[in-house]
């Protein structure tokens, strides 16, 4: 059997394409006597080198959508560590949907912290950044504590999606999962969250982590 036989029937050729999906949260939030479902997922699909991204995150009150977006993103390795990805999102939920252009960097930070940076451009000269940190912690090989943040900052007030200008949110957690398998953890832990001209909420929350 030759080499290229070989790679092909293992399928360890760098240009294979393969795949994920991954929700690194699915949750049930209660804060102040009201519950609430989040979510943060997302899924790639292609090579080393590229790849195509979809990423979503949004929360859902008494059966209604409160905020969620959407994104369609091609990811380009530019270093061992770290990717550039450029394409579009899209906002729903509580009031208009807002469509933005995005450009963007993701890898893994000094001290293995995953960091995504995110700018977009939108309609009528609308702009936006959006920052999010995380990092696993081993405990011990099943326990697992995950600190997280997130900050998004807004260059012009959109009171129909409870948007102010300048730093619009930012959401602090702390979730202990217990993996079972790789594959699949249940976890526990706090949120906080404030958005900007409202007090800060602090909700318990429950949920699973999976991927595929």
């Amino acid at each position: 059997m030759s080499a290229r036989e070989m790679t092909q029937m293992m399928q360890m050729d760098d240009t294979h394409p393969f795949g994920t999906v991954l929700f690194d949260q699915l949750e049930w939030r209660h804060a102040q006597g009201q519950g609430a479902g989040a979510w943060d997922a997302q899924a790639w699909y292609g090579g080393d080198s590229d790849r195509v991204w979809a990423k979503s995150e949004g929360t859902r009150v008494g059966g209604g959508l409160t905020s969620a977006s959407a994104e369609l993103l091609w990811d380009r390795a530019v270093s061992e560590w770290w990717s550039v990805q450029v394409g579009g999102r899209n906002d729903f939920g509580t009031g208009p949907s807002r469509t933005w252009a995005a450009l963007g960097i993701e890898g893994v930070a000094p001290y293995r912290f995953d960091t995504e940076a995110t700018v977009y451009v939108g309609e009528g000269g609308r702009t936006a950044a959006r920052v999010k940190v995380e990092y696993d912690l081993y405990l011990t090989q099943r326990w697992v504590l995950q600190p997280k943040a997130e900050l998004n900052v807004y260059g012009k007030s959109d009171p129909t999606r409870r948007i102010a200008s300048g730093l619009s949110d930012l959401e602090l957690g702390a979730r202990l999962r217990y993996e079972f398998r790789r594959e699949c953890a249940p976890y526990v832990g706090l949120n906080w969250s404030r958005l900007s001209g409202s007090p800060a909420d602090l909700a318990l929350v429950l949920g699973v982590r999976f991927w595929f």
